[in-house]
């Protein structure tokens, strides 16, 4: 993907200037902490599909490396590949809006048991992942946030996570392709995408059994 408009250098955090190397380590770390934060949550409760709970994921995932940044919407305008996400004074409202369509779409999903379940599912999480990186809300790591937001949906059904293929080159492609394709209202390749995850968390159940 296209460098960002005003995008962070990646170089000056909280522990000084470092390397991209040392940076990515930092990043698996944060990843491990919002999940785990996730997975603590979950056990009590519903995770809540809110604007501040995205906000204190990304705080918890990133703020100590970023402090600046983590757990804040954006305050800078973005373009991201050919995309030009929404200003940035319109994020919270985005994010209000989105959020609030998210849980009516989840309200009214068939029931597990009913065969349009998959296809509905499948079609949520497309749309719900491609609006969140549609809107953009925060000056890095919405693609890490918008892929632990699907697992979130997940939990809440009750359903186990998935792991998109997005870190080979191939598979990077692939889904850029289809988050682009996605801007013009073509979820299909999204939609595949997210079949292909589906099935294989399915096959791993069934392997254990």
């Amino acid at each position: 993907m296209a460098k960002r408009l005003g995008e962070t250098s990646y170089k000056e955090t909280a522990f000084g200037i470092i390397p991209r190397s040392k940076l990515i380590l930092l990043e698996i770390e944060g990843i491990t902490r919002a999940w785990d934060f996730v997975l603590k949550k979950k056990i009590k409760n519903k995770l809540p599909l809110t604007p501040n709970f995205l906000k204190k994921i990304h705080e918890i995932g990133f703020g100590w490396i970023f402090p600046e940044l983590g757990g804040k919407f954006r305050k800078i305008d973005v373009t991201v590949s050919k995309h030009i996400p929404p200003k940035f004074y319109l994020v919270p409202q985005e994010m209000d809006n989105f959020t609030k369509d998210l849980k009516i779409r989840i309200k009214h999903l068939p029931k597990i048991d009913d065969e349009k379940f998959i296809n509905e599912l499948i079609s949520l999480l497309s749309w719900s992942h491609h609006k969140f990186l549609w809107i953009h809300p925060f000056h890095d790591y919405n693609g890490r946030i918008g892929r632990l937001l699907i697992n979130i949906i997940l939990l809440n059904l009750n359903l186990p996570p998935i792991e998109l293929k997005v870190e080979t080159s191939a598979g990077r492609k692939n889904y850029v392709k289809a988050l682009q394709l996605a801007d013009n209202h073509n979820y299909t390749k999204l939609e595949n995408i997210f079949k292909s995850a589906i099935d294989e968390m399915v096959k791993e159940l069934n392997s254990k059994k």
